[in-house]
């Protein structure tokens, strides 16, 4: 079968097409026949060579995918040949066939399709466990989400939505702005022509209850300056490590430089929470995770979230969806498949 393989670190040229010989799942698993894969930011790091516990190269790069069960490993009595699963994995799932253990993968909800699956696990799971296991977020709060028509920044601002009156602040470019606040963003702010600190205190003096950070660096200190008494900011990213399409030691020095630092001592006066957040390092929590993607399941079947679909490219062409991402053109989830789709589920790619 065919597999995305990371040959090297660099540029979006260093990730191949390439025949992989299959093998049978193991006691434990479950084989795979992928439909759709998601692409994350974690990928783009992975890419570059900047990011923690991936395997030695070369290897299949990929923390996500839906597809259909097409065999069982020994022992697997839980699932089906035929069902419809949403996979989660450290990496190894941009390819034709996926073995994974059978505890990866979730039955995909009635009426959502392969692209909605590929695009639901990792993007909402981190929205859903940073707003709402450390953000505690209640009604009558306001929240600020960077990136905010992103994976996890339109996952986030669906699921502020199931809270009552949360005022969403959200961060993008001019042109995303229609699109914020149709979804619900009250105040969408241009990140590139404006301080967003001084945007939101103009509104809001005292600031906000909760931030998201994906970016780090500078950043999370303006972030923590920036949250009300009992505020928190989650820290769940270095995106400003990326600059160009290779690793940019230059960004990687401003960024360490840059990182925010704060005593156990000099929080307790501050009323104030840093938390750090990583799905990565949350491979071995079944449990936990299990109960977190059985509620969005069941926020999914209630119509109260939906993934957006930015855009579907054929795994042939992975440089170009790589390239949606990482210059931030695109509005949801970039999505790849085995096949190239079909006319009407690929949007226009200027």
């Amino acid at each position: 079968h065919r597999a995305l393989v990371l040959t090297g670190h660099g540029g979006y040229d260093k990730v191949k097409l390439q025949t992989r010989r299959g093998a049978d799942p193991r006691p434990g698993e479950v084989s795979v026949s992928v439909r759709a894969c998601g692409l994350n930011f974690a990928d783009l790091m992975g890419r570059q060579g900047v990011y923690p516990r991936l395997p030695p190269l070369p290897f299949c790069p990929g923390m996500e995918c839906a597809g259909t069960i097409r065999a069982l490993g020994e022992g697997v009595r839980d699932r089906q040949v035929g069902d419809k699963v949403m996979v989660l994995a450290l990496s190894g799932l941009w390819q034709e066939v996926v073995n994974v253990p059978v505890n990866q993968t979730f039955p995909m909800p009635e009426g959502m399709s392969f692209e909605e699956a590929a695009a639901l696990l990792v993007n909402y799971i981190t929205a859903y466990m940073i707003l709402f296991d450390f953000g505690n977020l209640r009604p009558n709060q306001s929240v600020l989400i960077h990136m905010a028509a992103g994976g996890v920044g339109t996952a986030a601002i669906q699921l502020c939505k199931t809270v009552e009156n949360v005022t969403i602040f959200g961060t993008a470019s001019a042109s995303k702005h229609d699109f914020l606040k149709e979804s619900g963003v009250a105040h969408p702010i241009d990140y590139r022509t404006m301080d967003y600190a001084e945007e939101i205190r103009k509104i809001s003096p005292k600031g906000v209850d909760i931030v998201l950070d994906p970016l780090g660096g500078s950043d999370t200190a303006k972030a923590f300056n920036l949250l009300k008494p009992m505020g928190k900011v989650i820290n769940y990213g270095v995106a400003n490590l990326i600059t160009g399409q290779k690793k940019s030691l230059m960004a990687m020095a401003k960024t360490w430089w840059n990182q925010f630092s704060i005593t156990a001592l000099q929080l307790i006066n501050q009323n104030k929470a840093v938390c750090g957040y990583n799905l990565g390092y949350l491979d071995e929590e079944v449990e936990l995770l299990g109960g977190v993607v059985a509620e969005l399941v069941n926020l999914y079947t209630q119509g109260k979230i939906k993934p957006k679909v930015d855009s579907v490219w054929p795994f042939d062409q992975v440089a170009d969806a790589m390239r949606q991402m990482q210059e931030k053109k695109n509005v949801g989830k970039v999505i790849l498949v085995p096949e190239a789709p079909k006319e009407e589920s690929k949007k226009a790619e200027n």
